[in-house]
């Protein structure tokens, strides 16, 4: 599909690299990772899920801070952005708004896809604001400080703590409900099982969480689409409003993206409000 419309413009070599490079991070990284989950569950007793899930908050906040250094660049190449002019407008905006990052970098996301889009990931001394090269080559400079006052207010509003934490809390119901289930004989008999293991737990409970993560989803939408009107508040207290609604329409008609989503599909899956939606609550933020 994204071929159909022109937006892939990954190579068959850029294709295989990304597999091998996923396959590797996964043996290097997720493989330890396992060894110590399995490891805990065996040895551990009867409280092994606090630990397991001690282990695993520790390990994504690990990696959330070594993503943007380590991680990111070895699927793409990040380079400072080099237009002073606009880089003053972007620096003058994070004064403004009390960010403080690590640069401001310009992501080849051309090498893969059409899309564009903006970011800041990271936390604490390692954070950096990232535009794709694709955005920059569709965005006036107005635009893009309208989407980056957006990007910030994810930040002073806490978005990132908040999902993180939302994130823990349910990783916290997850891995307790595993502990349970791993003393419940019916668990293993009704899929089937009839030596019961901790690898064979942790498999199966792998396979069944996506039933509790489907219903779970409108709740995790909903929050996400409340931080996005939040951001574009933010936005519009801090830049144009009309250069952000500008801003999405241009990213809206490049991205080929929906305008009018079923409702109830949206609704439960997308993270972001639909366009109109969107866009009509800028307008009353403006005139507010």
């Amino acid at each position: 599909v994204e071929e159909r419309f022109g937006f892939n413009r990954s190579t068959p070599g850029v294709f295989i690299a990304d597999l091998l490079k996923n396959a590797a991070l996964l043996a290097v990284i997720g493989g330890p990772m396992i060894a110590l989950a399995l490891w805990i569950m065996e040895s551990a007793g009867s409280l092994w899920w606090l630990y397991v899930w001690a282990a695993w908050m520790a390990f994504t906040l690990i990696m959330f801070w070594a993503y943007p250094a380590i991680i990111a660049p070895l699927f793409n190449k990040f380079t400072p952005l080099d237009d002073e002019s606009l880089k003053q407008r972007i620096q003058s905006l994070m004064d403004k708004c009390g960010f403080r990052s690590k640069g401001i970098f310009v992501m080849d996301g051309s090498r893969r896809s059409g899309h564009g889009n903006a970011y800041f990931t990271g936390f604490g001394s390692n954070k950096r604001i990232v535009f794709f090269d694709t955005l920059l080559e569709s965005l006036e400079p107005d635009e893009i400080e309208a989407v980056l006052a957006h990007e910030l207010g994810h930040f002073r509003l806490k978005h990132i703590q908040k999902r993180l934490l939302s994130t823990m809390a349910l990783c916290f119901c997850a891995l307790a409900l595993l502990g349970w289930l791993a003393g419940q004989a019916w668990f293993f008999t009704g899929l089937g099982i009839s030596q019961p293991s901790s690898w064979m737990t942790l498999m199966l409970f792998m396979m069944v969480l996506p039933v509790f993560t489907f219903i779970l989803q409108p709740l995790l939408s909903m929050l996400s689409r409340k931080h996005e009107f939040e951001a574009d508040a933010y936005a519009v207290r801090q830049s144009s409003g009309q250069d952000l609604v500008n801003a999405l329409v241009k990213m809206y008609r490049e991205n080929a993206s929906t305008l009018t989503p079923d409702p109830l599909y949206s609704a439960w899956h997308d993270s972001h409000p639909p366009a109109p939606v969107r866009i009509d609550h800028i307008y009353g933020n403006m005139n507010a």
